[in-house]
């Protein structure tokens, strides 16, 4: 598999302006080192525009707009529009927090997770984070990150939470979540499993988000190799596939890959319990753990 490492992937911005600016060149005939030559600009760093690993700035693409003569005015806002959303997406809400979140290599999972417009994730052992109620985020966080402080753990728990704004409003982001059995059972205390509950039962009546509970009686399923999210973007960016590996965090984007963990995940939608299904028994659950 075509592992990515880097802990802060290109925004889906970046992705469709170096997609663009390829395509521009590639029309007006030039080389990276002849468009060098015009806008004064070092090949390495063209090169690495047009492969998504920098940003850049309106004075420079308007340069190499002109270099490649477009004209159009509506092209050339276009293309500018997404300059300008790009510098926006690295300067995030959750910045004030990157001493922490760097430590944790957070970051590129937050940047792409911003800019998706769906979500579908399968968790083995934990409710997803978008899901997770304040205490219960609080435990998982202090009992994984043991290396972190106080003040640590609270940040992190308070972006977790700010996570939590992408379900809401008109561009709310839709969610389709698959939880094991396994992940209810790691909260030992009841008065955080019944408001973890109480939570999920709530955030499952809205239209964007599906919840499915995969019962231990499914069996062996494909999903065994552990958990992962597959992250859509508005066309015509391609899905991203991200997965946790120990303290570091790996994505990949190959259609191959991406394709093998859509009919995972397809397969273990079909085995878990439908939602109606899930809303019975979180429900029963919830009442058994009250009494």
């Amino acid at each position: 598999m075509a592992w990515k490492r880097n802990p802060a992937p290109p925004s889906v911005y970046r992705r469709q302006l170096s997609a663009r600016f390829k395509e521009l060149r590639a029309q007006a005939g030039l080389t990276l080192t002849e468009v060098s030559a015009v806008v004064e600009v070092s090949q390495g760093s063209l090169s690495r525009i047009e492969n998504g690993d920098r940003g850049t700035t309106p004075v420079l693409a308007k340069a190499l707009l002109d270099c490649y003569g477009i004209t159009d005015p509506a092209a050339r806002e276009d293309i500018l529009d997404l300059v300008r959303a790009d510098a926006a997406q690295r300067q995030p809400w959750w910045r004030k927090y990157s001493a922490v979140i760097n430590t944790t290599k957070y970051g590129g999972y937050l940047a792409l997770e911003s800019s998706a417009n769906a979500l579908r994730t399968y968790e083995t052992e934990l409710v997803p984070g978008l899901l997770q109620t304040e205490e219960y985020a609080r435990q998982v966080i202090a009992n994984m990150r043991f290396d972190l402080t106080p003040q640590q753990i609270e940040a992190l728990v308070e972006v977790r939470m700010g996570r939590r704004n992408l379900l809401e409003g008109e561009n709310a982001i839709k969610l389709w979540a698959v939880i094991d059995e396994a992940a209810l059972h790691r909260i030992p205390e009841p008065a955080v499993l019944c408001g973890q509950l109480e939570h999920l039962l709530a955030m499952a009546e809205r239209t964007n988000i599906t919840v499915q509970f995969l019962p231990f009686s499914a069996g062996l399923h494909p999903g065994l190799d552990g958990p992962f999210v597959l992250m859509g973007f508005p066309d015509p960016n391609p899905e991203v596939v991200w997965m946790e590996n120990g303290p570091n965090s790996v994505y990949f984007e190959g259609a191959d890959e991406v394709d093998h963990y859509t009919e995972v995940f397809d397969h273990l939608r079909a085995r878990a319990l439908g939602p109606p299904e899930t809303h019975a028994h979180l429900t029963g659950l919830l009442k058994e753990k009250r009494t």
